[in-house]
């Protein structure tokens, strides 16, 4: 994919020096708790809660709150638009992750907008290292997708199955999606989509990326 992140292999000690170096502002933020479940509540940031389970270590570089900003591409032919996203991977000791994206449109000088799409799901792995995610869309779509892990740092998802309501979005067909943690331990993703229409020649075509930092876990 040509607007995937970069996830080149960089020194083992090289990249401690830098998680250590950005875990300075994040290591004692969590995602809010009401504190009064019977049982364990979600937590993104590995220092605290329940331990994660021993099945989600092939993801362990996931977990936390991530924030920045990206591009967008509608598969609907609209025009391109930038945006804010938060995306959350968080746990509760259990074999599985929960995922949460929130996204806003920005203007041309960088301010939010207006809200724009949201998912929400949950993320799994099994002995083999294959990968599952479910996820529901706001704007009226729900998707199973499968994949693996390319290294320790990048996690590749290939759509198995995309559905829409009625009143969902008819031009969005299905796609892969690249996760990779950049040289700096930024969050890089990209997704690709093969776009539905009068105008589609059946091919991936970049839909939407982000770059996001890490700011809890």
């Amino acid at each position: 994919m040509s607007d995937s992140p970069e996830t080149p292999s960089i020194d083992g000690n090289e990249a401690v020096a830098r998680a250590a170096e950005q875990a300075r502002n994040t290591a004692d933020r969590n995602i809010p708790s009401l504190g009064d479940l019977p049982v364990a509540e979600d937590t993104a940031n590995l220092r605290q809660g329940p331990s994660l389970h021993d099945g989600l270590l092939a993801l362990l570089p996931l977990i936390g709150v991530w924030r920045g900003e990206g591009n967008a591409a509608p598969t609907d032919g609209s025009d391109p638009y930038a945006f804010g996203q938060q995306l959350v991977f968080a746990h509760d000791g259990e074999n599985y992750i929960s995922y949460s994206s929130r996204i806003w449109r920005l203007d041309e000088e960088g301010r939010a907008v207006g809200p724009d799409r949201r998912e929400t799901g949950f993320l799994r792995i099994d002995l083999k290292d294959n990968i599952e995610l479910v996820t529901a869309h706001s704007d009226g779509a729900a998707e199973i997708m499968y994949g693996k892990p390319l290294t320790e740092r990048a996690w590749q998802l290939e759509s198995a199955s995309t559905m829409v309501t009625e009143t969902g979005p008819s031009t969005l067909g299905p796609g892969k999606r690249l996760y990779g943690l950049m040289p700096n331990n930024n969050l890089g993703w990209v997704d690709e989509r093969i776009a539905r229409g009068e105008d589609a020649d059946g091919g991936l075509t970049p839909w939407m990326s982000a770059e996001l930092s890490r700011v809890m876990g």
